[in-house]
Formats: structure tokens, C-alpha cells, sequence
């Protein structure tokens, strides 16, 4: 029994990552990404997890689920913190979850394969 998951071409799914990059449909991107369904783009975040960037906003109404992937290390969010990313969520009407990058690589893959709206903003470890 094939259990492949069916994708179409165009659809982007991250093959890889390492020390300052990521591999995007073959691609390799030396910046933080933003990365959904058939696009892939820089995301300016700069160092602020919580900068609603442009990237950000126009996400709204395409997609569900934001992944931000923090870089190396999952970090500790404070509850200050989880307040601003349910904030950052409501302010473009998805749910937002923070994890380490290899996690939200992972989790993005997963989710696009089972025809999720998902979207993930990535910094490089």
C-alpha cells in the first residue's frame, strides 16, 4: 500500500537546514523565510519574535496556522510573552505557535502533506 502523500509540484516543503540556511524545493535560502503553500519569501523580521511584519499581515484569511521558529532552541516564552503571540494571532485571525526551528520545520512539512493552511516563519539556526 502506497501511503505517499500527494503533492503537487509547486508546493513547497522544506528538505533541509543548517547552520545559516534552509533548502526549499531545492532552493537554498540564507535568510529567515516565510514559507506557504506555493510561495516562499524573506521574512524582515529582524530579532523581534513579535514584529507583525507586512509578511505577516498578509497572511490573513489564507491560512490557519502560523509556525515561527525561534532558531536553535525552543524558547521559554514568559506569560507577558504567550500574551503577545495570541495578540499577534488575533491581530491577523490565526492561531500562532512558537517552537524551536527544527521542530517548526518539521511540523510545517507534516501539516502541508495533510493539506493544511499553514504557514511558517523561519529563522535559521
Amino acid at each position: 500500500m502506497d501511503i505517499t502523500p500527494l503533492m503537487r509540484p509547486e508546493q513547497k516543503i522544506i528538505q533541509s537546514y543548517g547552520a545559516g540556511f534552509f533548502r526549499v524545493n531545492g532552493d537554498i535560502l540564507k535568510h529567515p523565510i516565510l514559507v506557504m503553500d506555493e510561495t516562499v519569501i524573506e521574512w524582515r523580521c529582524g530579532h523581534d519574535l513579535f514584529d507583525v511584519s507586512d509578511e505577516i499581515l498578509a497572511l490573513k484569511g489564507s491560512v490557519d496556522i502560523l509556525l515561527i521558529g525561534a532558531g536553535r532552541h525552543s524558547p521559554v516564552l514568559s506569560r507577558a510573552e504567550r500574551l503577545r503571540f495570541q495578540e499577534l494571532g488575533a491581530a491577523v485571525g490565526i492561531r500562532v505557535d512558537v517552537m524551536d526551528t527544527p521542530a517548526a520545520c518539521r511540523t510545517y512539512n507534516v501539516l502541508t502533506a495533510e493539506g493544511r493552511r499553514i504557514a511558517a516563519a523561519l529563522q535559521p539556526v
